[in-house]
């Protein structure tokens, strides 16, 4: 790629880790090398699933326990965040990937399970050759003021209001 570019979807509404997805599959479409470190996640979600079709273009890495973290983040979650931060910026810096996406990245700084001074050092080491991306919602303003493309998902309306559980291939 001649120019890699900074992006962020974030927002209340649901779409931005489909939206990423979306992405990293037009990527490999064109042939591109894609790396995914998701935060906070970890399981068998029906997007890994559908990834592993690409392995030989998309590299998907799992950096949490999947467990909700509310309040202060337990020890093992931080460290796990913190060693898969570690492995995505020597992906980024590597020349291996074309597209690096940090999934859920904005949450792992809102659950402090690293700093937003430490995404940003992320954000500044980034060759000029790559895209990255990162997601979640609560976006911080250093990040947005930094990205070059921003988007922000708003929820209008969504059928879990009215009790409708997260349904397999759809939301998860």
């Amino acid at each position: 790629m001649k120019n890699g570019y900074v992006q962020v979807y974030t927002g209340e509404g649901k779409g931005k880790t489909t939206a990423a997805l979306g992405l990293c599959v037009r990527a490999a479409g064109a042939g591109f090398k894609v790396y995914v470190a998701q935060f906070i996640k970890m399981g068998d979600y029906s997007e890994i699933k559908a990834l592993k079709r690409f392995d030989d273009l998309i590299t998907v890495k799992q950096y949490g326990l999947g467990r909700f973290i509310k309040g202060k983040p337990a020890q093992e979650d931080i460290d796990t965040a913190q060693a898969g931060l570690k492995e995505a910026k020597a992906a980024l810096v590597s020349g291996d990937y074309d597209l690096v996406v940090l999934e859920e990245g904005n949450v792992a700084v809102t659950c402090e399970l690293f700093s937003i001074d430490d995404l940003m050092k992320v954000v500044e080491m980034r060759p000029p050759t790559t895209e990255l991306l990162i997601t979640g919602r609560g976006a911080h303003e250093r990040l947005i003021e930094a990205a070059d493309l921003v988007t922000e998902m708003r929820e209008i309306k969504h059928y879990y209001k009215q009790g409708v559980q997260a349904r397999v291939g759809i939301e998860k």
